[in-house]
């Protein structure tokens, strides 16, 4: 998670400057997936949603409607993992999006890309290495991402955006499903629209 924030910090700081247009936001929401009930396969039978999800979000438009865009999600309080063992599911990814505003109010966002579902097993002992100590192990898989967003401007930056997010899990055998979906709202700010 760590090296999710050098870029972001380097963004905000760099790239507002000669960008057209850069966008953050904080959000909420939730994450469904098949329930725990439905496993089958080489899927283990828990679910991965439930609870409330925060997540921050950047992207920067170089070309008016193209841009890149950064995300992380991750459930608020921690869930029990087969009844027992505390977890907590972080998902993260990089898209490209595509930006076209309708209006002087109103941007559709659609968006693609790939990033990772970490999940954290919490213990009730620390862990120690050369980085410092953590009470916690992580496993971590590849996923693609698709989505969407519809912002709307409150004023000429503020923006709230209700959004969805389908997650797909490469080799996700933690959890009863290859697939989740995300939906929330995030309260956001543009640095540069015209």
């Amino acid at each position: 998670m760590r090296i999710f924030f050098f870029p972001v910090l380097l963004a905000c700081l760099v790239l507002p400057a000669a960008a057209q247009q850069f966008d953050v936001a904080f959000g909420l929401g939730g994450v469904s997936s098949t329930s725990a009930a439905n496993a089958s396969g080489n899927y283990f039978p828990q679910n991965v949603g439930g609870g409330t999800f925060l997540g921050f979000s950047g992207d920067y438009l170089f070309r008016r409607q193209l841009g890149i865009e950064g995300e992380i999600s991750w459930r608020a309080s921690q869930n029990l993992y087969a009844g027992s063992q505390p977890f907590r599911p972080i998902f993260w990814d990089f898209n490209g999006i595509w930006a076209p505003a309708i209006g002087s109010r109103l941007t559709p966002e659609l968006l693609a890309g790939i990033g990772a579902e970490t999940v954290r097993f919490y213990q009730p002992y620390f862990i120690c290495s050369g980085f410092g100590c953590t009470n916690y192990t992580s496993q971590s898989q590849f996923m693609g991402d698709f989505g969407g967003g519809l912002r709307f401007y409150v004023t000429h930056s503020i923006f709230v955006r209700p959004e969805a997010r389908l997650y797909l899990i490469h080799d996700n055998y933690l959890f009863s499903s290859g697939y989740a979906t995300r939906y929330g709202v995030s309260i956001g700010y543009s640095f540069g629209r015209r």
